[in-house]
């Protein structure tokens, strides 16, 4: 009898890309979790030669880099370009694309064919790139530095801009559909796009053999033919003809989806079809629980913050005290990205939900601190000496006469508080978390629209705040009635 055996479950090759919009490196055609586009058919390639099933993980462009150090994911590939300053941080597999920095410009607008000519003008581009410093170090242009490629090519078509410059691929696909705008000039700089992995990785020499044999039979040139990315540069990068294979079926799905003109009607439906609901019913779940979790703590250790500023000792007050104003002093911002990506150096690594309620929480305790000890200093102070003349310690005085009274006055300013932390709560996109605002920016990117989209967003987040006024409310009614009663 032939035992059979269980095959073991094959290792993943996780991989960290910043897939709203994105397009052509990994994008979302549709509103399903389909990933498509150039970068994730050579992962897709990579990991099957090296025996590894891949795993997509979505963050933030600013957060690639620093994915790969803290160890989010193993690699990163969204046309991170190789620099001497990014080699110090991270290693790099071998390049896998070669291209330069296109100018696009505005029908009957200014044509700036060279980056000298660009002086006196606003240009658009994305941060961390080599197309911003070439910006930076022109005399007379003023870079204007975007988060979404689509957003920049937007203005530019809307006039707010002069010109946009970035890599040829996003020029290509985000531009060269649009009849508003167009593609001009030579090319400017060179950039290779490389893998990025943590410094050590074991990981880097497979990706490289796996990547030269990808370049040896031919699978490489085939991927960039299909997405209309293969011509002289690649050739000359791998040493291999200019022509490319077969026709590019990426490209021409892409440009036909983009140029097919859609009625309002037909993108409301898309809104309200199931896959795209049950997107944005993730983003509001994701949102909600991260608010509610947050808020929470920030009414615990904000109590407990403003009662050691007024009645603990003076070094416990003191410290209490200057808690809170390096918190206040400080963007949310900043600690959302020191808890997610700074603390990983010092061994610790929290998952991206519990620093993303660690940063809310933390951020906002110090602002109910504050409302809280406005509060405490409110109730006379005749009621806490009262307690205690009948007996009551400190402690049982605090909690059954002092701090009810004072959560009764703060309650409106908590509720606003409260209202302020679920829209703040977008800030945890930047740490790989798709929440509401995420979904958002990921369907608007897909279908070229932010105002229809953007009104059914707004309404989302009125109704999850709603429910919370109004119980707020209530509780005020009810509180105030008992003290009528009284």
């Amino acid at each position: 009898m032939v035992a059979l055996m269980a095959r073991e479950p094959m290792p993943e090759l996780t991989w960290g890309a910043a897939t709203d919009g994105n397009v052509p490196y990994a994008f979302h055609p549709d509103d399903t979790d389909t990933l498509v586009g150039f970068e994730k058919d050579i992962v897709d390639a990579i990991a099957r030669r090296i025996g590894r099933q891949p795993k997509a993980i979505r963050n933030d462009w600013d957060g690639l880099v620093p994915g790969v150090q803290a160890g989010t994911y193993d690699i990163a590939i969204d046309g991170i370009e190789l620099t001497e300053e990014r080699a110090r941080e991270v290693d790099f597999s071998i390049p896998y694309f070669k291209c330069y920095e296109q100018i696009v410009v505005r029908r009957g607008g200014p044509r700036p064919e060279s980056l000298a000519a660009m002086s006196g003008l606003r240009v658009g581009t994305l941060g961390q790139t080599l197309a911003l410093e070439l910006l930076e170090r022109s005399p007379g242009v003023e870079a204007v530095r975007y988060d979404q490629e689509l957003q920049a090519y937007n203005d530019l078509a809307a006039g707010r801009i002069d010109a946009v410059l970035l890599d040829v691929p996003i020029a290509k696909y985000y531009a060269g559909p649009d009849p508003r705008l167009e593609l001009i000039g030579q090319p400017i700089g060179e950039i290779r796009y490389a893998i990025a992995l943590r410094k050590g990785s074991a990981l880097k020499a497979p990706i490289d053999a796996a990547l030269k044999a990808m370049v040896a039979d031919g699978e490489l040139r085939r991927i960039l033919s299909k997405w209309d990315l293969w011509g002289p540069a690649q050739a000359s990068l791998h040493g291999q003809p200019p022509e490319p294979i077969g026709t590019p079926d990426g490209y021409l799905d892409y440009v036909s989806r983009v140029r097919a003109s859609v009625p309002w009607t037909e993108k409301l439906s898309r809104y309200f079809s199931p896959e795209a609901l049950s997107l944005l019913g993730k983003g509001a779940g994701l949102t909600l629980a991260l608010s509610l979790s947050a808020m929470a703590l920030a009414v615990a250790l904000g109590l407990v913050l403003a009662l050691a500023r007024v009645y603990g000792p003076t070094p416990v007050s003191w410290l209490a005290a200057t808690w809170i104003e390096v918190i206040r002093g400080t963007p949310l911002l900043i600690q959302t990205l020191f808890l997610y990506y700074g603390l990983p150096n010092i061994g610790i690594q929290l998952p991206p939900f519990v620093a993303g309620v660690l940063a809310l929480g933390v951020n906002y305790a110090a602002y109910e601190a504050e409302n809280y000890r406005s509060g405490l200093r409110g109730v006379p102070r005749g009621q806490l000496e009262a307690a205690l003349a009948l007996g009551l310690t400190q402690r049982q005085a605090l909690r059954h006469v002092i701090v009810p009274q004072a959560l009764r006055v703060c309650l409106p300013t908590m509720t606003n508080d409260f209202i302020s932390l679920l829209k703040d709560s977008s800030l945890v996109s930047m740490i790989t978390l798709l929440e509401l605002t995420g979904s958002y920016q990921r369907l608007a990117t897909q279908y070229y629209d932010y105002f229809l989209l953007g009104l059914l967003v707004a309404l989302i987040y009125l109704l999850l705040g709603l429910p919370f006024v109004r119980l707020a409310r209530q509780l005020e009614r009810n509180l105030d009635g008992d003290k009528a009663a009284r």
